[in-house]
């Protein structure tokens, strides 16, 4: 741009001193086109300031809605990553409740592992959460539950059916839950996973300062865990 504006501060002047210089015709015509070059330099020049404020506030646009969308892909990638997480702590679950065969007897005769009847019921409500049907696993769990009142899947359920309503954006039913996990089973290996996920329906429901007390725990309570690191992240998500 300053190059620009010092081309047209010379073109009166040069254009005179060519002209009082030069005083045959074909000298004024040459000064006349030397003018006129200066003239379309100059609107080039002004061409290119111009498109290159153009560019840069295209940029900066760009740069500011690039941070947001990183914050919403961050977000969604986080929450993507704790329903893998819990989808691979169901499969472990259930690999590790799956009986093991018993080597075969010295007669010959063999004899098929028999899968307990609620581990049935469970893997099939567990394949139904797998898939997405949130609401029929939802239900496969809560017959699950009124069947098997004693089952030593029992927390493994009603974990699973707080995902399930947590997915549903049922968050009151979630959150619901989870506290019975932890008020009936403190010792599960559910405990941690439902202490995350109740301090998320609690931010889910804009709860603000109950969800910020619940994440607080984890991280002071249970330092070094999954869920503690999970814990900070939302933290930070609000703020903290």
């Amino acid at each position: 741009m300053p190059r620009a504006q010092s081309l047209l501060t010379l073109l009166p002047a040069a254009a005179l001193v060519l002209a009082t210089a030069c005083g045959s015709e074909d000298q004024l015509k040459r000064v006349e086109q030397e003018v006129g070059d200066m003239k379309l330099e100059v609107f080039r020049l002004r061409q290119q300031v111009e498109e290159a404020n153009r560019k840069l506030d295209a940029e900066q646009r760009a740069a500011n809605e690039g941070r947001s969308m990183d914050r919403r892909f961050q977000a969604d990638l986080q929450e993507t990553l704790r329903q893998l997480q819990d989808s691979t702590r169901v499969l472990s679950a259930r690999v590790g409740g799956i009986p093991r065969v018993a080597p075969p007897k010295a007669s010959g005769s063999e004899s098929a592992p028999t899968v307990p009847e609620d581990e049935k019921a469970f893997g099939a409500a567990q394949l139904d959460y797998n898939r997405g049907n949130y609401a029929l696993a939802a239900e496969s769990l809560d017959l699950f539950m009124k069947s098997y009142p004693s089952s030593s899947r029992r927390p493994d359920a009603l974990f699973f059916q707080g995902l399930c309503h947590f997915n549903l954006k049922a968050y009151p039913k979630a959150q619901d839950a989870f506290d019975q996990v932890l008020r009936d089973f403190p010792n599960s290996g559910q405990f941690l996973p439902s202490k995350l996920k109740r301090a998320q329906c609690l931010n889910r429901q804009g709860l603000k300062p109950a969800a910020i007390r619940a994440f607080k725990e984890l991280v002071e309570g249970f330092p070094g865990t999954p869920e503690a690191r999970t814990a900070q992240q939302e933290l930070s998500d609000l703020g903290f």
